[in-house]
C-alpha cells in the first residue's frame, strides 16, 4: 500500500511537468483514491484474485489495456505478474521499462554479517528512473505539498480550532515494525492529558479493538479504524497538524496530502529508501545498532544484543519529538 502511495506522489509531479501526457494507472481498486487528484490519469483496476487471476487473467487484462493504445509501458512493480503483463506488450511492439529494485544493495544492507550500510537510492527516484528510461525528463522536488481537502461531514470535527490535532498509525503488517502497545499507550496518554486531538488510523478487527480501548480510556482520542474510506482518511490526514506512524502506509498517506510525519523505525531502516516522500530525516525516530536493519520490509526479527530493534525506541523519545514540534 505504501509503495503505491509513493507512485502517486511521483505521477503527480510527472503530470505537472508533462502536460501533454495521459497515464493509465493499473492497480488494485482499493488504491484508486491515491490517484484521483492527478490530472489526465485514468485508473484501471486489477482484480488479481478474480477476473485477472493467473495467466489467462493476465491475458484478459492485456486485452483490456491494449484498447488504450499505450505508447509506453512503465513497470513500477517488477514482480512476476507485472513482468508477464509487460512481456505481452513488449512482444506487441510497445516500449517497456522495468523498475530496478536494487536487490543486491538491499541484500548487503540487511544481511546478518558484513553489512554495507549507507543511504540507498530513494524508491521514489527509482520510480522516476523508469520514466526517465522511457525518454521523459522528470525532476522530483522531494517536498511536501499541503493539499486542501474537506473533512468528511461524518467526522463532525472542526479542525480550525486551536487544539493541536495528531493522527497516529500505530500498526503495521509485521510485528517487528510496531512500537510495543504499552509504549504507544504512554504516548497516547500524554497526548490526551495535554489536550491534543488524537485520531487512530489503520488496521483490521484486532487493531480496531485495541484502538477502541484507547478511545474509551483517554479523552480527546478517536478511533477511525474501519470507519472511513481511504479517500476520506486522506481528507482527514490532510487537515492534521502532524502524523505519527510506523514505517508503514500511514507515513506515505501523510506524504500524499502534504502532512508532516514522525516515523518510527525498528527492524527496517530508512537507508533502504522507503522514507515517505518529502518527509524529513529529522523526523525519523530510531536507535542505531550494528544489527539493523534485518530486512527491507520488516518481516524478520532484528536482535540487537538481546533486544528487538523496535524495543530500543522509548515512549519518551516519541513524546519529546512531538513536544519539539507542537509545543
Amino acid at each position: 500500500m505504501g509503495d503505491v502511495a509513493m507512485v502517486a506522489s511521483i505521477l503527480y509531479e510527472f503530470q505537472q511537468q508533462h502536460p501533454d501526457t495521459e497515464i493509465i494507472m493499473v492497480s488494485r481498486k482499493l488504491f484508486e483514491a491515491f490517484f484521483t487528484h492527478i490530472p489526465r490519469l485514468v485508473f484501471h483496476p486489477i482484480d488479481p484474485t478474480g477476473r485477472h487471476r493467473g495467466a489467462l487473467g493476465l491475458l484478459r487484462l492485456f486485452t483490456e489495456l491494449k484498447k488504450y493504445k499505450p505508447d509506453f509501458i512503465a513497470d513500477l512493480h517488477n514482480n512476476i505478474r507485472s513482468r508477464i503483463l509487460g512481456s505481452f506488450f513488449k512482444l506487441s511492439g510497445v516500449k517497456l521499462c522495468t523498475l530496478h529494485k536494487g536487490r543486491s544493495e538491499k541484500k548487503a544492507l540487511t544481511r546478518s554479517y558484513n553489512k554495507v550500510k549507507y543511504q540507498l537510492k530513494l524508491t521514489t527516484e527509482r520510480y522516476a528512473d523508469v520514466l526517465r528510461a522511457l525518454g521523459f525528463d522528470i525532476q522530483l522536488s522531494h517536498k511536501l505539498e499541503k493539499t486542501d481537502r474537506s473533512v468528511p461531514k461524518e467526522l463532525a470535527i472542526d479542525f480550525s480550532t486551536t487544539k493541536k490535532s495528531i493522527g497516529i498509525a500505530p500498526f503495521a503488517q509485521h510485528a517487528f515494525k510496531v512500537l510495543p502497545l504499552e509504549k504507544m499507550t504512554e504516548v497516547i496518554a500524554y497526548l490526551s492529558k495535554n489536550n491534543y486531538a488524537t485520531y487512530i488510523f489503520g488496521g483490521g478487527s484486532n487493531e480496531q479493538e485495541i484502538a477502541d480501548n484507547w478511545a474509551k480510556s483517554y479523552p480527546n482520542v478517536k478511533n477511525l479504524i474501519n470507519q472511513f474510506s481511504v479517500s476520506q482518511e486522506l481528507d482527514i490526514i490532510a487537515n492534521l497538524d502532524l502524523m505519527l506512524s510506523m514505517d508503514s502506509s500511514g507515513m506515505h498517506m501523510a506524504s500524499l496530502v502534504g502532512t508532516r510525519c514522525i516515523s518510527i523505525w525498528g527492524a527496517t531502516h530508512p537507508y533502504a529508501g522507503f522514507l515517505g516522500y518529502g518527509q524529513s530525516q529529522k523526523d525519523i525516530i530510531q536507535v542505531e545498532h550494528a544489527n539493523r536493519p534485518s530486512s527491507v520490509y520488516g518481516n524478520k526479527p532484528c536482535d540487537c544484543d538481546g533486544t528487538e530493534a523496535i524495543d530500543l525506541v522509548t515512549s519518551q523519545m516519541v513524546i519529546e519529538h512531538i513536544k519539539n514540534i507542537c509545543e
